[in-house]
């Protein structure tokens, strides 16, 4: 396993980390990804070890809490050799402090988070998504003072804008705060505006990149194919994917498939590995957060990394999988001396 900083950090984290929204299966959208109960917990828990994979990741949301309480078991009596990431904001409970990212909804979900993961601290804090009601200052304060407390080492954010995460770090600097370093992003050969504004924004201000559904939910698993039906156990065809069929074209898509097909003929890699391997060859990117539902697939997973893919191997894939961009990014491209893109080879 190879490990990176986090951000600005001085964190070492590994370049994959494990994904627990298929532990549970506490409702009808998690089950999709999978109903993995503490048994086979234990048993990806320790796979994950063996490998060199320390980094956990879950979020109270995921399966109302029910993930974290199996995580939580899973990681008895491992807590010194593992790191844990969870996350808040997004709707929990009942009442009228049921979301957001407000002092009151932190810190109650971030006490429930200590008790179902039965840890004294988490590792990296997220927000799961910005929220564009409560002050930023606000947010940020509490955060602070859960790290100050000792409940949370580190801060981190998901799902941001470019000027959400900018405002952010600005406020952070400015008062002295714990700031972001690392930013959960959906990122992969299927969709690639995360290199728009917010890769340059992470290079700028050393924000690491934790990448979610780095397969596209699944797309890019290799059980996809031109002129096929979608695989009737896949998680698009159950409604468990976090991408929207809309944001994705089918042509670029099959055309990617395509270029997955022959560069797996090529290496002999699958097409799942060689995409995670093209994502670990981008800039910012500090870890990528693989799920699987059994060993099996963990372990086709986990030989995504110890090679790389040729630059030309890169390349066809870039080409294979570019599209238009939104003003003002096409306007910025047309002067590149002035708005370079990020070194990519």
């Amino acid at each position: 396993m190879d490990y990176r900083q986090l951000g600005a950090s001085g964190l070492t984290v590994p370049v994959l980390s494990f994904g627990t929204a298929t532990f549970g299966g506490g409702n009808d959208f998690f089950k999709a990804w999978g109903s993995t109960q503490t048994d086979e917990a234990a048993r990806l828990v320790n796979l994950c070890l063996d490998a060199g994979v320390n980094l956990f990741d879950t979020a109270d949301v995921y399966s109302d809490g029910l993930s974290e309480e199996i995580l939580g078991k899973a990681l008895q009596g491992l807590r010194d050799k593992v790191l844990i990431s969870t996350k808040a904001t997004f709707t929990f409970g009942e009442g009228p402090n049921n979301q957001g990212s407000s002092r009151f909804h932190l810190i109650r979900q971030c006490e429930s988070s200590l008790k179902r993961l039965k840890t004294d601290y988490i590792d990296i804090y997220h927000m799961h998504g910005f929220d564009g009601v409560t002050p930023v200052e606000e947010t940020l304060r509490a955060l602070d003072d859960l790290v100050q407390s000792g409940k949370i080492r580190y801060i981190a954010c998901s799902n941001f804008s470019g000027w959400h995460l900018m405002k952010s770090l600005a406020i952070s600097e400015k008062y002295g705060w714990n700031r972001y370093v690392g930013h959960q992003v959906y990122y992969s050969l299927v969709n690639r505006e995360y290199e728009w504004e917010l890769m340059p924004l992470g290079i700028d201000q050393k924000v690491g990149g934790i990448i979610w559904s780095p397969l596209a939910a699944g797309r890019l698993g290799g059980k996809y194919r031109r002129n096929q039906p979608i695989p009737p156990d896949s998680r698009v065809a159950q409604g468990g994917s976090p991408v929207p069929a809309f944001a994705i074209s089918d042509e670029v898509f099959y055309n990617i498939i395509d270029v997955l097909d022959e560069l797996a003929e090529e290496t002999g890699k699958t097409v799942a590995q060689i995409s995670l391997n093209w994502l670990l060859q981008r800039p910012t990117v500090s870890t990528l957060v693989i799920g699987a539902r059994n060993e099996e697939q963990l372990k086709q997973n986990l030989a995504a990394v110890g090679w790389n893919l040729t630059t030309e191997q890169v390349k066809r894939l870039d080409a294979a999988s570019e599209v238009p961009t939104i003003y003002p990014y096409w306007h910025q491209r047309q002067n590149l001396t002035l708005n370079p893109l990020p070194k990519f080879y």
